[in-house]
């Protein structure tokens, strides 16, 4: 989802009567204010959670959101589907409407779930530039070996893509149990790293994204993120 910026002098022509030329003589006579503060230039950026005003008529008021959901079996990762209940079935928020997914997870996988309506953030959290590791749970088939360890920290060729999965870490729990840490998010990724070793995937949990764990949060159920949690995403 994209982010929307714009320069102060287009957003007024586009919110307001006035034109591109105007914003000039409204910064001078201090009838513009962002966050709180008069405008100083006609090239300041408005972002989508800008606070602005002028002549005392608030133009944009929006504010960001950031939701961790505890996602159960059979639900989509999706905003509206015709045959299945979606994780947005699960959110009571005023501004539901506004959300996008970060990070789907497929029907049958459960666990941690990221919604907002700010699209900056998002990006950083699904990036591979950004590092930020995502942490599953991983049920198997067929019983594991410390082969698998050595194979997905030197990463697996994906001869569709023609790409070779970035060093992942995997903690084996026991014989048919896993937790495993990556970078990135290809399409079925985990499972088509198992799928290597012919070990099909029972049960797949994601329990955590970067710093942010589901640790506490019932399945089901979702709740705002912290101050801290959202900053570890921004730092990152």
């Amino acid at each position: 989802m994209k982010s929307r910026t714009s320069r102060l002098d287009r957003f007024i022509s586009q919110n307001s009567t006035f034109s591109l030329s105007d914003t000039r003589l409204l910064l001078a006579q201090k009838r513009i204010f962002l966050d709180g503060r008069a405008a100083h230039s006609i090239q300041q950026k408005v972002t989508e959670f800008t606070h602005v005003v002028l002549d005392g008529r608030c133009l944009r008021d929006n504010r960001p959101v950031y939701l961790m959901l505890n996602k159960p079996r059979g639900f989509v990762s999706a905003t509206k589907d015709t045959r299945h209940s979606t994780v947005m079935d699960l959110v009571h928020h005023p501004q539901k409407h506004e959300l996008h997914i970060v990070g789907r997870l497929d029907l049958n996988t459960t666990g941690l779930v990221l919604l907002t309506n700010d699209g900056a953030w998002s990006r950083k959290v699904s990036l591979p530039e950004t590092k930020l590791e995502k942490t599953y749970e991983v049920t198997l088939s067929r019983p594991l070996t410390d082969e698998y360890i050595r194979v997905f920290r030197e990463g697996i060729y994906f001869a569709y893509e023609d790409i070779t999965t970035r060093p992942a870490h995997l903690e084996i729990l026991s014989d048919y149990t896993a937790r495993l840490s990556l970078v990135e998010g290809k399409y079925h990724q985990v499972k088509r790293m198992f799928g290597f070793f012919q070990n099909e995937v029972l049960a797949l949990h994601r329990v955590s994204v970067g710093h942010i764990s589901l640790e506490g949060l019932d399945e089901g159920h979702c709740r705002q993120l912290t101050c801290e949690e959202i900053a570890a995403i921004e730092n990152q």
